[in-house]
């Protein structure tokens, strides 16, 4: 049974390590592709994945082969990953904590306002580099033309994206005439456009739409980063007492505190 750790260990960095090639697959993909939307995502998936690859390889060599001082590197590796997580599952949520949108009355989407959420993510949503980025994404992935032929009836009967509510359109507050009419000090009235190209995608809505988008996103990872510490914890524990396991292994230390030394190893040594 004190074997049975090291083989658990040694399938599960088999699965992970197997996981981790489609992950570093994509990340190449996603690298030669000229696409702003993918472009956010392949230094993060290449990171991932090499990450994953590493730690599943050197605890898979040591927990099969009994090799030390790798299930060393993989546990200290594991720890720092243990770590890393706890941090970003942490500011994930306290980033995450603020916005959700008003509700319009008389209307089944949602309105979104820059300064409801956090400093940090207002910060980097203001940030001229990003946000040209991100604007092309918008534009790219024609997300207003699916709200373009939509009547007034349409607006008071269908639900919007939060990125569709702040770019696709002008603030409620704005009236429409041939130009919309600002009736209170909105900045974004002035800022919107018919133009097809302009919209609102300079609107401070747009940003707190595309905001509001990454906080849903973000909490939902948050959610799933407190089950995978969970299982990282547990896959830790294991590991430990695999490590345990092939320390004896390798030393030949039988249990109890009368320890004799054998000439050679046991049978099942390099099995």
């Amino acid at each position: 049974m004190h074997r049975l750790s090291n083989t658990v260990i040694g399938f599960l960095n088999l699965f992970t390590l197997l996981a981790s090639i489609p992950i570093i697959g994509a990340g190449l993909y996603m690298a030669k592709d000229s696409t702003t939307c993918e472009n956010f995502l392949q230094t993060p998936l290449l990171v991932v994945g090499f990450i994953v690859l590493i730690i599943s390889l050197a605890g898979f060599i040591g927990a099969c082969f009994h090799v030390a001082w790798a299930l060393w590197v993989y546990l200290v590796v594991m720890l720092l990953l243990i770590i890393v997580l706890m941090v970003i599952t942490v500011f994930g949520f306290v980033v995450t904590s603020q916005g959700g949108g008003t509700q319009i009355p008389g209307r089944v989407y949602r309105e979104y306002h820059l300064q409801d959420y956090s400093p940090w993510l207002r910060a980097r949503v203001k940030d001229p580099k990003y946000w040209n980025n991100i604007r092309g994404c918008i534009f790219g992935s024609k997300t207003c033309a699916k709200v373009a032929t939509w009547t007034p009836v349409d607006y008071l009967r269908n639900d919007m994206t939060p990125v569709q509510s702040g770019c696709c359109k002008p603030p409620t507050s704005c009236t429409y005439g041939q130009d919309p009419v600002m009736m209170v000090q909105d900045p974004d009235c002035y800022k919107w456009s018919n133009d097809p190209n302009l919209l609102c995608y300079e609107c401070d809505s747009c940003k707190a739409g595309v905001l509001e988008s990454i906080r849903r996103d973000w909490h939902k990872l948050s959610v799933l980063n407190v089950v995978m510490l969970i299982l990282l914890i547990g896959v830790y524990s294991i590991g430990c007492c695999a490590f345990q396991n092939t320390r004896r292994a390798e030393t030949d230390y039988p249990y109890g505190h009368n320890r004799m030394t054998k000439v050679r190893p046991r049978w099942d040594f390099y099995w």
